[in-house]
């Protein structure tokens, strides 16, 4: 069994600090975050309201006609646990449209056309109440690729992502979550039924440990083996990483004038 403890105090602070940091150096004060009921985005406002102040979070619900009523009600009992502003904004209205166009469209095109419409719905927010979009994104899901892109992996900043799932849940019981939030299973609530490890076909508790010997630890396949897991698990998650590459990078640029565009040339400029 590998241990993925943390010092919940320490890492805390850290994120902390780190939250209070990037949103001040935008000259921002101010923070919203896409509340589903589910851990991650409870523990990313739990942190930015600690960091920023809670009349600063502006938490954001945003149910599908088919959403359970869970998730809401979990939703609320952050909401009240915090004091935080918050918005309930159904986005049934957004991407009926677009279903009832492409009556055949699979659940995973589904899936991904709610979470973009979510996002849209957050960065409209963002203007409006003048604060940046947290993400609420944990390790596993950036290294597995289990994400929307330009969905919910879109966002100014995000606290959680260096912090594996069962790290995650760690750090929300030392922040007092609520148990409810905790123990329930993991799921995007994108259709009825649907969980993350249902769909993903397998236990964060056993991927974060493959994903750490892997990742942190740069081990080998037999490496991994020997510390008891099946080759074939260990090839599949180094296929799904290495497959998902494009969604933790930028869009690459070609390069036709020798001097392509690049995301961070300014900050090689001296200030004038």
């Amino acid at each position: 069994m590998i241990d993925l403890t943390i010092d919940t105090h320490h890492v805390r602070q850290t994120l902390v600090t780190f939250i209070r940091r990037q949103v001040n150096a935008t000259q921002h004060e101010k923070a919203v975050v896409g509340l589903s009921g589910g851990l991650d985005s409870a523990l990313s406002c739990y942190l930015a309201a600690e960091a920023l102040g809670a009349p600063n979070v502006l938490a954001v619900r945003m149910p599908y006609r088919t959403s359970s009523p869970d998730s809401l009600a979990h939703a609320q009992l952050v909401i009240d646990a915090l004091g935080v502003p918050s918005l309930t904004i159904p986005i049934t209205e957004m991407v009926e449209p677009l279903f009832a166009r492409f009556p055949e469209a699979s659940q995973l095109r589904r899936g991904n056309a709610m979470a973009r419409a979510r996002m849209i719905v957050l960065f409209d927010q963002s203007a409006a109440f003048g604060g940046l979009v947290m993400g609420t994104g944990n390790k596993t899901e950036i290294l597995l690729g289990y994400t929307t892109l330009f969905g919910d992996s879109a966002c100014a900043l995000n606290p959680l992502g260096d912090l594996y799932k069962t790290q995650v849940r760690q750090l929300s019981r030392a922040l007092g979550v609520p148990e409810p939030i905790i123990t329930k299973p993991p799921s995007a609530d994108l259709w009825d039924g649907q969980t993350d490890e249902g769909e993903l076909g397998f236990t964060y508790a056993e991927v974060d440990q493959v994903l750490h010997l892997l990742i942190d630890q740069r081990c080998d396949l037999a490496e991994c083996v020997a510390a008891g897991f099946e080759a074939s698990f260990v090839q599949k998650v180094v296929q799904r990483v290495r497959r998902n590459h494009f969604k933790r990078i930028l869009p690459p640029v070609a390069s036709l004038s020798g001097h392509p565009v690049s995301y961070d040339f300014v900050t090689s400029w001296e200030l004038l």
